[in-house]
């Protein structure tokens, strides 16, 4: 079996950081500067520039600290598995606002890893509004997970031979169906190529409890969904999972989701309050394949292990959904928004060897190193924001193709010939009720 190896942070942060259109995505701290914005009580708008400081990263295997160089290689080789500790920090460019276009105030952040900050602050005379994420209440009483009103079903086999569900729209019936049935017939989608039933993450947490922190799991690399675990899932495109224990996430940061196998093999939500699997998002969001080949367009498991196997296949003259999460509904990381974030692979590479941390075609240029990132979000003032952006420090692999998105949008943003619009990536945003397409074409159109 492979190691599980975690990561520590150490780190602190200082200042301000105004409106947090948040993404919590992989394990990379990025190093880079935003402008956040503020609005006084006399209409003046505060810009405030945030400078990321150095970041500390430890890597933890089994308890004990593991050399830098040997884990890093070991993650590559595919000898360890990261599980999910990170804590938000990327912070994509700022929107660039058209005059022609609906005015965009505010820059999106899609986040990873925190560093340290340092804060200067600067005025405007530009108006804007100023929004802040919503913190979840939680409940510390050790409450046991099954959030089903009805007791567990049997353990018998017959007790899910005749439940069948009806697709996307059908509501999953908690503990009645059994740990090693994967829910495709209620709209999950499986990704057969991890070797985990369909799965996405399997992550061993014991008994859950509302409100109680998980601090002692393990993270299987193979195998089917079991007692005890919580078991992730992918949605099709445009949709997103619903499950997550809200009240119970990892206890140093990691992000957790999917049903829970309870005691006696049966799966259960974890959100009572979302009873189907998938949900679509805000929508207005689309990817167009004008290309000659195939492109594998990868969202993270999230909540879960954070790895980039969510698979999207765009085929040439296709255009597909990319899900575009609400902020004030969807999952919170310690009270903070957060979107989707995708990896963008070069053409031609396979799905099923994209949509992994490791691609055994092009290690250096698909999965966890492919050369560009995606984010999309619909933050809490109503506007959705999008970026492409480097996926660096990680790689610098050029993307073998050009992208450029379209639409109801609030300027430009572009890839051509490896080169953005902006110096490190680009960030548009949405308004209400338009649409906007992340086009990929070849180089040179």
């Amino acid at each position: 079996m492979k190691g599980v190896i975690g990561l520590a942070l150490a780190a602190a942060v200082s200042g301000v950081v105004a409106q947090p259109h948040n993404h919590h995505g992989h394990h990379h701290a990025k190093k880079h500067a935003h402008a956040g914005i503020d609005k006084r009580a006399d209409g003046t708008v505060v810009v405030t520039e945030v400078v990321q400081g150095p970041t500390v990263v430890e890597y933890v295997l089994d308890g004990k600290k593991v050399d830098a160089n040997e884990a890093e290689k070991g993650i590559k080789e595919g000898d360890y598995v990261v599980l999910g500790s990170s804590k938000p920090s990327f912070v994509a460019p700022p929107p660039v606002v058209s005059t022609s276009k609906a005015s965009i105030p505010g820059g999106a952040l899609f986040l990873e890893l925190t560093s340290s900050m340092s804060t200067s602050t600067s005025t405007s005379t530009s108006t804007s509004s100023s929004t802040t994420s919503s913190t979840p209440t939680t409940s510390s009483s050790p409450i046991p997970s099954s959030t089903s009103s009805e007791p567990p079903a049997a353990t018998s086999s017959a007790a899910s031979e005749n439940l069948s569900g009806g697709g996307l729209d059908s509501e999953f019936p908690s503990g009645k169906i059994r740990c090693d049935h994967f829910p495709s017939d209620y709209g999950a989608l499986g990704v057969d190529w991890l070797n985990l039933s369909g799965w996405t993450t399997l992550a061993k947490v014991g008994k859950l409890m509302k409100g109680v922190a998980i601090n002692n799991y393990e993270q299987p690399i193979s195998g089917p969904c079991q007692p005890g675990m919580l078991c992730s899932y992918a949605c099709p495109p445009g949709y997103q999972k619903t499950q997550w224990p809200e009240d119970s996430q990892g206890a140093t940061g990691q992000s957790i989701g999917g049903l829970y196998c309870n005691s006696d093999g049966f799966l259960e939500l974890t959100r009572a309050s979302h009873p189907t699997l998938c949900e679509q998002g805000a929508g207005g969001v689309y990817v167009k394949n004008m290309l000659p080949k195939s492109a594998a367009i990868c969202r993270t498991d999230y909540p879960g292990n954070e790895a980039m196997v969510i698979p999207l296949e765009t085929n040439p003259g296709g255009q597909y959904p990319l899900t575009n999460p609400v902020s004030s509904s969807y999952y919170k990381w310690k009270g903070q928004s957060t979107t989707a974030q995708y990896y963008v692979n070069n053409m031609g590479i396979p799905v099923d060897d994209a949509c992994t941390w490791n691609s055994k075609s092009c290690p250096d240029c698909a999965g966890n190193w492919a050369p560009v990132n995606v984010g999309v979000g619909k933050s809490d003032d109503g506007i959705t924001y999008i970026s492409i952006f480097p996926n660096a420090p990680t790689t610098d692999a050029i993307l073998n193709f050009d992208m450029e998105i379209q639409g109801d949008i609030s300027g430009e943003c572009w890839l051509k010939n490896g080169k953005y619009s902006g110096s490190n990536g680009c960030t548009v945003g949405l308004s209400e009720g338009g649409t906007a397409t992340v086009v990929l074409k070849p180089r040179g159109d």
